[in-house]
C-alpha cells in the first residue's frame, strides 16, 4: 500500500494552517518530507505522526468538595 504524498499547500490544509508553517517544519527538519527535484511532498502518514506526537491529552483532575472553581 502506498501512501499519498501531498504538496505543500495539502498538507497546510490538513493541519489547518498556512503553506509558511509547513515549510518551517521541512526546513527545521520536524516532519518527514520527500525531495522530488525541487519540488517537495510530505506522505500523509508523515502528517497523521506529526499531530500525534503534538497532541496534549488533558488532565482529568477530581476537585474536593471545597476546592475552588478555577
Amino acid at each position: 500500500m502506498t501512501d499519498r504524498l501531498l504538496t505543500v499547500a495539502e498538507a497546510g490544509e490538513m493541519l489547518g494552517t498556512g503553506e509558511r508553517f509547513v515549510r518551517r517544519l521541512i526546513a527545521e527538519r520536524r516532519i518527514r518530507y520527500v525531495k522530488l527535484g525541487r519540488p517537495v511532498r510530505i506522505p500523509e502518514t508523515a502528517i497523521t505522526e506529526y499531530v500525534e506526537a503534538h497532541t496534549v491529552e488533558p488532565i482529568r483532575r477530581v476537585r474536593t468538595r471545597y476546592e475552588r472553581a478555577a
